[in-house]
C-alpha cells in the first residue's frame, strides 16, 4: 500500500480510467458540465465527485471540506472525547494530513477499490476505539455533503446542477454505510432537515469547543503566516464562519466590512475562473507532497498508533 510522489500528475486512480479522454483535456468548460449531466446521480456517484473534486472545483473542495471538518467543534457533547484523544491539541497537521488523505484515498481511488477499503478500515479502526453516538456521526457525514455545497453556492465559478448535489448524497451515503454508521436519511432533502436541526439544537459553547477550534485555526494560519501575524489573520477566517458556529466556538464576530471584503474577493476570484481554461489534469491529494508525509505513506500509517 506504498504512496509515492513520483507518479506523473496526468496519471489517474483505475476506477476512472475509462473517463474519455477529450473529456479530460477538454478546453470547453460547458463540455465537461454537459458530460456530467449525461450520468446518473447514483449510479455514477464517484465519478461525478471525481470530476468535481479533481477537475473542477478542487481548491473550492478542499476550502470547504476543510470548514466541514471545522464544525464538529461547535458540538458541544462531543468535543470532550476531540480534546481528551490529544491528536488535535498536540499532533494538530499531522491529524489534519491524517483525515485528508483517508479521505482522499477513498475519493479518489473509490470506496470498493483495495485502496479505498483500506482507507475505510483505517478510519474504521480509528473510530472503533471510542464510544462515539450514532447521531455524531451521522452529523460528520452530513457536514462532507452540504458544507462543500453552501460553499459553492457562495463562492463557486459555475453552480451545482440539482444532480451533481444528489450525487454528493449518495456518495457520501454509500460511504457512511461502510462505516456502519445506521439511520441515515432516505434523501438529500430529509438528510439535510437533519444537519439543520442538529446544529440548531447542539451548537452551543464550551471551552473544548474553543480550544480546538483555536488550534485548527491557527493552524491554518501557520500555512500563510508567520506567528506573530496571526492575531491580525485571524479574523479573515472568522469571516468565512456563519454566526451560530462563531458563538459555539467562542471566536468573536468579524466586522461587517470585513466579511463582505473577505466575500467579495472570493466571488472575484470564482469570476476570474470562469475566464480561464479549465482544468486538464487531475488535482489528486493522494499524490501531492505535504507536510507530515513528505516522502510518502502507507494508509496503515494514516492516524493515531494509540
Amino acid at each position: 500500500m506504498k504512496t509515492t510522489f513520483s507518479v506523473p500528475t496526468d496519471s489517474m486512480p483505475e476506477l476512472h480510467s475509462h473517463l474519455p479522454e477529450h473529456i479530460l483535456k477538454t478546453r470547453s468548460r460547458k463540455a465537461r458540465a454537459v458530460y456530467i449531466a449525461g450520468l446518473d446521480a447514483e449510479r455514477d456517484c464517484q465519478e461525478i465527485s471525481y470530476l468535481l473534486a479533481c477537475y473542477e472545483f478542487p481548491w473550492d473542495t478542499t476550502r470547504s471540506l476543510e470548514l466541514a471538518l471545522f464544525r464538529v467543534f461547535g458540538i458541544a457533547k462531543g468535543s470532550p472525547l476531540l480534546v481528551q484523544t490529544g491528536e488535535f491539541l498536540q499532533r494538530t497537521q499531522k491529524r489534519y494530513d491524517d483525515t485528508v488523505l483517508i479521505l482522499s484515498e477513498i475519493m479518489e481511488n473509490g470506496y470498493d477499490s483495495p485502496r479505498g477499503r483500506a482507507a475505510l478500515r483505517r478510519m474504521n479502526e480509528q473510530h472503533g476505539r471510542y464510544r462515539i453516538p450514532n447521531d455524531e456521526y451521522l452529523y460528520t457525514l452530513s457536514t462532507f455533503i452540504y458544507e462543500p455545497i453552501r460553499w459553492n453556492a457562495r463562492f463557486g465559478w459555475r453552480r451545482l446542477t440539482k444532480q451533481e448535489k444528489e450525487s454528493s448524497y449518495y456518495l457520501w451515503r454509500e460511504i457512511g454505510r461502510r462505516m456502519a454508521i445506521k439511520d441515515i436519511p432516505e434523501s438529500y432533502e430529509a438528510f439535510e432537515r437533519f444537519n439543520i436541526a442538529f446544529e440548531r439544537e447542539h451548537f452551543q459553547y464550551s471551552a473544548y469547543n474553543k480550544a480546538l477550534a483555536e488550534a485548527t485555526r491557527n493552524l491554518m494560519l501557520s500555512w500563510v503566516l508567520p506567528k506573530w501575524l496571526w492575531p491580525l489573520g485571524a479574523p479573515f477566517i472568522h469571516a468565512l464562519i456563519d454566526e451560530p458556529m462563531l458563538r459555539a466556538v467562542g471566536f468573536p464576530l468579524p466586522p461587517v466590512w470585513l466579511r463582505r471584503l473577505v466575500e467579495g474577493l472570493l466571488r472575484t476570484r470564482a469570476w476570474a475562473q470562469r475566464l480561464l481554461p479549465p482544468r486538464r489534469h487531475a488535482r489528486l491529494l493522494t499524490r501531492t507532497k505535504n507536510r507530515t508525509y513528505s516522502k510518502g505513506y502507507e494508509v496503515g500509517q494514516l492516524g493515531a498508533d494509540r
